[in-house]
């Protein structure tokens, strides 16, 4: 039995699916395909498969990620790719499979392209605002828990930030806090601005990749 990681791709109208449902269309491809992947045992068994970080509603996703055990060591990898594309919607597509190198656990960061744009306010205004909003001290913003509303500052969970002013928009291309106990929504990022620059904007959100703690890509 060998554990494999298979790469693919999230958009369209996809990116407005749950996680919920995309683990079940990646489930039923699983199924469809005929592949060697390992069953779950009891009395209804179905194909394992975990993600090692989920991708919030309405975000594009350019490199995700589902593990799976293959029962058959030997199986190409580019059968994969075929078989389960061939099940998949277009909003889905496989690009890649690979053995695991890191744990889902290792994963630390991850890196956003986030898109912005406002009615009736030009780029140079937007791309102003959100520089002086992220060199801010603090980053303050109510944030849903357990217990319900509290304040938080997510201005540490800020990694790295680039400002790329364009023509009828403003392109942010930020690395986040992804860890289990520190985790930075570009949701709540956005929502912050907002509340900063008394802007509505529109955002736009990909989520290029993830990193360990070291800032290696999560392979």
């Amino acid at each position: 039995m060998k554990s494999v990681r298979i790469w693919f791709k999230k958009d369209f109208e996809c990116r407005y699916i749950s996680h919920l449902d995309l683990n079940r269309c990646m489930l039923r491809a699983l199924h469809k395909s005929k592949l060697p992947v390992w069953h779950t045992e009891g009395f209804n068994p179905h194909p394992f498969a975990t993600f090692p970080l989920p991708l919030s509603l309405g975000f594009r996703g350019i490199n995700e990620c589902m593990d799976v055990k293959l029962e058959d060591d030997n199986y190409s990898f580019e059968e994969i790719i075929s078989k389960l594309n061939a099940c998949l919607p277009r909003g889905i597509q496989v690009f890649d499979v690979t053995e695991p190198v890191m744990k889902a656990g290792k994963i630390a960061f991850a890196e956003f392209s986030i898109k912005l744009s406002c009615e009736n306010t030009n780029s140079t205004v937007i791309a102003e605002k959100l520089s002086r909003f992220l060199e801010s001290e603090k980053i303050e913003i109510e944030k849903r828990s357990k217990k319900g509303l509290k304040t938080v500052d997510i201005k540490q969970g800020i990694k790295s930030f680039e400002i790329d002013e364009k023509f009828d928009f403003v392109l942010l291309n930020v690395v986040l806090s992804a860890g289990s106990s520190d985790n930075v929504n570009p949701n709540l990022l956005v929502s912050a601005f907002e509340n900063y620059s008394a802007l509505t904007v529109d955002a736009d959100i990909t989520r290029i990749d993830l990193y360990n703690s070291d800032m290696e890509l999560f392979r």
